[in-house]
């Protein structure tokens, strides 16, 4: 890890749902994940990986040894270190140049064929500094199938089958690359149980913790996150308070999210740290106690229903995490949006500007 440098991404040598993954920050919680989290061996190594900060990306593709198809690209909201499964994802990527494009149909045609793939393959990606990494190849079927084949309307699974079989895509009447979009915006929103997982920490990391996901479509990306949030279960309220409370790292990124909320007619209330970062570019906040700091108020506020969103980042490491755990938790049992990335803050803001009707004087 010292090598590499953090922060660095730990795991098992092999995991399904990203079981026991983690990122961890100095090597205090590195010794900490080695004393709790696992037990390594000689047969049972950890691996250590760089953890390299970007933007997600993820393709599903068939192949029958020959021709690549490649039915589309899927951008994910959330940047690379929340597993995949609990992204958002959209399809086709709002945020991609067209060189950008161009290498990830050339990485995945020439992986594809390379591995000699017959049947379904999911590449994961990351652009990071402008550069196109390949995080993971998967030789198989994965979760977004279904959602791919639907918004696409090609039969990924059906292909696959007859590609195993023998058959070739080009006698179906498809050739290798990537398949023009289709129209309109498609959303791939994970759906949470954590009312019925009592003792489950709801913060996002490498760890699946999604139990489902459904879609949502419209004409625009903001119109579309809207429908998804709300099918998904997310409670999107028009107006009301928002406790933000993050770490240090995410005081600067959260400025911009909280003026927006304020425009949208909330009332921001902040634990210390976080309150003094918004007051001091001149935002309007209430400071109420943390948890630690001997006061219940935080708590209170959440139960009797004076806050309506929640916004909470995770300090680096894992050693500061009782007050977060504490405070999302408390938001789950009561059906209020707790969100645990900015990137997801950003999603939610972008649907509730959607529906919201702006109030201006016109008498002045």
């Amino acid at each position: 890890a010292d090598e590499i440098g953090y922060p660095v991404l730990v795991r098992p040598s092999y995991v399904l749902g990203g079981r026991a993954m983690q990122i961890v920050y100095n090597q205090a919680d590195l010794e900490k994940y080695m004393r709790e989290a696992v037990v390594a061996s000689p047969e049972r190594p950890v691996l250590v990986d760089h953890y390299l900060i970007g933007q997600e990306l993820e393709v599903d593709a068939i192949c029958d040894g020959e021709t690549v198809l490649i039915p589309g690209i899927m951008e994910h909201i959330e940047r690379a270190g929340v597993h995949s499964g609990d992204s958002i994802a959209v399809y086709p990527p709002q945020n991609l140049s067209p060189e950008l494009i161009q290498t990830i149909e050339d990485y995945t045609i020439r992986v594809a064929q390379g591995l000699n793939t017959i049947g379904l393959v999911n590449i994961q990606f990351v652009i990071s500094e402008g550069v196109v990494y390949i995080i993971e190849v998967n030789p198989r079927a994965s979760r977004t199938i279904p959602f791919l084949s639907k918004v696409t309307g090609i039969p990924m699974a059906k292909l696959a089958t007859k590609g195993i079989l023998g058959l070739k895509l080009k006698d179906m009447g498809y050739k290798t690359g990537l398949v023009p979009s289709k129209s309109g915006v498609y959303v791939k929103m994970p759906v949470f149980s954590f009312s019925k997982l009592k003792k489950v920490d709801t913060v996002l990391g490498p760890e699946m913790k999604s139990t489902g996901e459904i879609i949502g479509k419209d004409v625009n990306l903001p119109k579309a996150l809207y429908k998804g949030f709300i099918a998904s279960g997310v409670n999107v309220p028009d107006y009301g308070t928002a406790l933000m409370t993050v770490s240090d790292k995410d005081k600067e990124e959260i400025i911009p999210l909280a003026k927006r909320l304020i425009s949208l007619g909330y009332h921001i209330v902040a634990t210390t740290g976080t309150g003094k970062a918004l007051e001091a570019e001149g935002i309007k906040v209430d400071v109420i106690e943390k948890i630690n700091e001997n006061s219940n108020d935080i708590l209170d506020a959440i139960r009797d229903g004076r806050i309506n969103l929640v916004v909470n980042t995770m300090t680096e490491g894992k050693t500061s995490e009782t007050d977060g755990f504490l405070i999302r938790r408390e938001a789950v049992e009561n059906n209020i949006p707790c969100l645990t990335s900015l990137d997801t803050a950003e999603a939610l803001l972008q649907a509730m500007e959607t529906i919201h009707f702006q109030l201006e004087d016109m008498s002045k």
